[in-house]
C-alpha cells in the first residue's frame, strides 16, 4: 500500500517536471521526441531546474522514496537481560525515521518539479504529442518539411525525398534510439537479480526445494541473515539505507526508464487512429492517455508491485535493549524463493516491453512515435478531429495529409511527395 502511495507521488511529481522539461528542450531546440528519459536527459547550465546536478539530485530521491518505504515496516526484537529472567520477543514495528525520510524526499521532489515549471515558458499542458507540435510550429519552434509526407521518423537522417507507402512501419527500437538502452538496462536488471539470488544460494547449504518455495516470506524456508555493525542510531540508519538502496536502485531506475517505451508506444497509437473510421482527437485532458492507455495502466501497477515483490525478498530485524531502549544494531533476512520470484516477475516484465518495443506496426501510414517533426510534416491540415489518407491525384506524385472529414486509403504503387510537389525530385 505505501508503495502504491509513494508511485502515485512520484508520478505526480514526475508529470510536471516532464512537461517542464520537454519546454524546456524545445526553448533550446533539442527536443527531438515528445518523451523524453526524464532523469537521464538534462537542459544546459548545471544550476537549472531541468539541468544534470537537479535531475541527478531527483533520480537520488526517488531511489530515497521507495528504499524510505521498503523499510517503513520491520520486525522489532527487544532483549531484556535480566539476571534472574532474561527474555526476548519479536513484534512488528512502524519505523518513524523512514517515514521522515520519505516524507522529505517527496517534498524536495515536489520543490524541484515546481522550480522547474516556473523556470521556463510552457508550451502546452497536454501530453500528447499533436498539442506539443502545433504548439511549436505556432511559436514558430518548428516548420514542416516539403517533400516528406510519406517519410516516417527513421528517414530523418537518409534523404527525404518522394516516396512510395509501406506495408509496414519501423519499429520503436529502430525509431528512437534510448529504447534500445532502456531494453538493454531492463535485461541487466534481469541478470543482475538472478546474480543476487544465485550468491545468496551459494552462500547457504542445500539447494531450494519446491516444499520451501513460496511466494511470501518463510522463515522455515532458504534464507541467509546478516547483521550490520552496531554505532549510533544515525549510523545505523545510514548503514540500513545504503544496504537497501544498493539493492534497490536498479529497479527503481529500471521502471522510470520504462516509462519511455510506454510513452512513446502511446503517442504512435495516438497517431495510428487518424487512419481508422472514429479519426484522431486532438483536444484530449492531459491525464487521460495516461490512465486509460493499457500500457500505461500496466505500468504504473508494476511500480509498487515489483517494488512490493522487492520488499519480500528481504526482512529487517531491529534489535534494542530493554532497559535502555537503545538500538542495538538491525539483522538484515534474505530470501532466496522471494529473489528468485522477483526475478521472475522482472524476467516477465522484460519480456513483455521488449515485444512491444520490437514490434512493427502495420500499415501505410508513416510512423511517428511522437516526434514533433515529423508531425509536423505529415499533418498538413489541424482539426479537433483529424483523418488521415489520400487526398490528392498528381503528376508525378500524389499526396497524403490529414483532414476534418474522413480520406481513402493511400495507394500502394503510387508515389507521394506533398501538397504542390511539381517538380521532380530524384528517388533515393
Amino acid at each position: 500500500m505505501l508503495d502504491l502511495i509513494v508511485t502515485l507521488c512520484t508520478e505526480s511529481t514526475g508529470f510536471v517536471h516532464g512537461i517542464s522539461l520537454r519546454s524546456a528542450l524545445a526553448s533550446e531546440s533539442r527536443l527531438c521526441f515528445n518523451t523524453n528519459l526524464r532523469l537521464l536527459t538534462a537542459t544546459r547550465g548545471w544550476h537549472n531546474p531541468n539541468g544534470t546536478l537537479l535531475n541527478s539530485i531527483s533520480a537520488v530521491f526517488l531511489i530515497i522514496s521507495y528504499s524510505s518505504a521498503s523499510v517503513v515496516i520491520c520486525l522489532d526484537g527487544h532483549m531484556n537481560y535480566s539476571k534472574t529472567s532474561p527474555t526476548s520477543y519479536v513484534g512488528i514495528a512502524i519505523a518513524g525515521i523512514p517515514l521522515l525520510i520519505l516524507g522529505v524526499a517527496l517534498l524536495l521532489q515536489v520543490m524541484i518539479a515546481l522550480s522547474a515549471m516556473r523556470a521556463v515558458k510552457i508550451f502546452t499542458w497536454s501530453s500528447s504529442p499533436f498539442d506539443l507540435t502545433a504548439a511549436l510550429v505556432h511559436h514558430t519552434q518548428l516548420t514542416p518539411t516539403t517533400f516528406r509526407c510519406m517519410c516516417c521518423v527513421s528517414n530523418l537522417d537518409t534523404y527525404g525525398g518522394p516516396a512510395k507507402p509501406s506495408e509496414t512501419q519501423p519499429s520503436a527500437w529502430h525509431a528512437h534510439p534510448s529504447i534500445r538502452k532502456v531494453v538493454i538496462f531492463l535485461w541487466v536488471i534481469v541478470a543482475a537479480c538472478a546474480g543476487w539470488a544465485a550468491f545468496v544460494m551459494s552462500i547457504l547449504d542445500g539447494s531450494l526445494t519446491l516444499q520451501t518455495w513460496s511466494f511470501l516470506q518463510n522463515f522455515e524456508g532458504h534464507l541467509v541473515a546478516y547483521e550490520l555493525p552496531n554505532g549510533s542510531p544515525e549510523v545505523v540508519w545510514i548503514l540500513l539505507f545504503v544496504n537497501i538502496a544498493a539493492f534497490q536502485e536498479l529497479l527503481t531506475l529500471g521502471l522510470h526508464c520504462s516509462e519511455l517505451i510506454v510513452n512513446v508506444i502511446r503517442d504512435e497509437r495516438q497517431w495510428r487512429c487518424a487512419a481508422r473510421r472514429q479519426g484522431l482527437r486532438v483536444a484530449t485532458n492531459p491525464l487521460k492517455p495516461i490512465f486509460t492507455h493499457p500500457l500505461c495502466l500496466i505500468l504504473f501497477i508494476a511500480k509498487p508491485f515489483l517494488h512490493w515483490m522487492f520488499g519480500l525478498s528481504f526482512n529487517i530485524v531491529r534489535g534494542a535493549i530493554q532497559e535502555s531502549l537503545e538500538l542495538e544494531g538491525f539483522l538484515i533476512h534474505m530470501f532466496t524463493a522471494q529473489i528468485w520470484n522477483l526475478c521472475i516477475a522482472l524476467f516477465i516484465f522484460a519480456c513483455f516491453f521488449t515485444f512491444v518495443a520490437l514490434r512493427r506496426p502495420s500499415g501505410p501510414q508513416p510512423a511517428a512515435y511522437g516526434h514533433p517533426q515529423t508531425l509536423a510534416n505529415l499533418v498538413d491540415e489541424w482539426s479537433p478531429v483529424m483523418w488521415w489518407g489520400h487526398k490528392e491525384d498528381g503528376i508525378p506524385y500524389c499526396h497524403a495529409g490529414t483532414s476534418d472529414h474522413p480520406l481513402p486509403d493511400v495507394k500502394m504503387d503510387c508515389v507521394y511527395a506533398g501538397s504542390g510537389a511539381g517538380s521532380p525530385v530524384p528517388l533515393s
